[in-house]
């Protein structure tokens, strides 16, 4: 099968592979229907991530329909379309059992598809702990509209939950990128009196505007965030702030644009190291929240999703094969042609 691998290094390359077995009985096999590139692929390319491993399939974000299951496998069947989860997780550990389970003790625990062991930029993939990993996708639910569910849409979920937000709120996402766009969607659920999204990209705030998943666009190139910001709230700050953008000064805006007592939920995936300033944050009381998703919602997101309360499509701007992944790499590093998400089909 052709599959997409990480050769260390900064490189990577389309390859023939061997179709994948079965390891264990609670694993699944799930040929793959609908893929895409993510920014942590990125990352992994750069060498920003110490834990994945050259040689191995990237992939994380990705839907298909199974085709075998191992004998402990209850909650899905061959023939089942399926929505696959970002994380392995066995559901047992004592971090599984209190839902966080980023942090499954297991060895394949936690991100581990397209990191530590094969992803989904392939043909087939094996998946283990099927019945943690895999969600049944609604009949009235397309590839397309449930092809983030495992990753983007579980963090956006996972982000707006740890945030607390209120109704009335007023929301800042940094970052109108992917992760940021379904940050504000998945926030609109928690009824904000104010989503503003902050980005130096104009393309991406008017795709934040146009489809309503945000109510301010703030470009900080041509204006200061943090005034802006101030002037929406009657001078407070922010209530809840959402880093998702990763950038050179985005850490230092986000405690910055927040009001004393908010929460900041730091979303963002960076490659360098960031300074806590506590002596000029002192007496803001700030609540910061952080690390990678707990991706335990998909079949929430899913329900969601088929109710119409949920539609990542408008992230989708480019469609192609699995054997041009590679230019769809180099346009989606680069951002060229106002790509926001690819829909990739093996």
């Amino acid at each position: 099968m052709k599959a997409v691998v990480y050769k260390g290094n900064g490189e990577i390359a389309l390859e023939e592979r061997p179709l994948p077995k079965m390891r264990k009985q609670t694993d699944a096999i799930v040929e793959v229907t609908l893929t895409t590139i993510c920014s942590s692929d990125l990352h992994i390319r750069h060498g920003a991530v110490p834990r994945a491993v050259p040689g191995v399939i990237l992939g994380h974000e990705f839907v298909g329909r199974v085709v075998e299951t191992g004998s402990a496998v209850r909650n899905v069947k061959v023939n089942d379309r399926v929505a696959v989860n970002v994380e392995t997780f066995c559901g047992e550990c004592f971090f599984c059992r209190r839902g966080f389970v980023n942090n499954c003790s297991d060895a394949e625990g936690g991100w581990a598809l397209g990191c530590r062991i094969d992803g989904g930029q392939a043909e087939y993939v094996r998946i283990p702990y099927a019945d943690q990993g895999l969600s049944r996708i609604p009949d009235n639910v397309t590839d397309e509209q449930a092809l983030f569910t495992g990753d983007l849409l579980s963090t956006g979920y996972w982000a707006a939950k740890m945030e607390e937000i209120e109704v009335g709120d007023t929301v800042a996402v940094i970052g109108a990128g992917p992760t940021g766009l379904c940050a504000m969607m998945t926030a609109r659920l928690y009824r904000p009196g104010c989503i503003a999204a902050i980005d130096t990209d104009r393309s991406r705030l008017e795709v934040a505007l146009k489809n309503g998943l945000a109510d301010v666009a703030i470009d900080p190139e041509n204006e200061d965030a943090e005034q802006r910001i101030a002037g929406l709230t009657g001078g407070r700050g922010a209530d809840r702030v959402i880093e998702a953008a990763g950038g050179a000064n985005t850490f230092e805006m986000a405690w910055k644009i927040a009001r004393p007592n908010a929460v900041v939920g730091i979303v963002a995936m960076y490659e360098e190291d960031q300074v806590l300033p506590l002596p000029q944050m002192y007496g803001k009381n700030l609540t910061f929240r952080t690390g990678g998703v707990d991706a335990c919602d998909c079949a929430e997101i899913l329900r969601l999703i088929s109710e119409g309360r949920l539609d990542a499509r408008c992230l989708i701007t480019h469609r192609g094969e699995l054997s041009d992944i590679m230019e769809a790499y180099r346009v989606f590093e680069n951002r060229e042609d106002g790509v926001i998400k690819w829909a990739i089909r093996p």
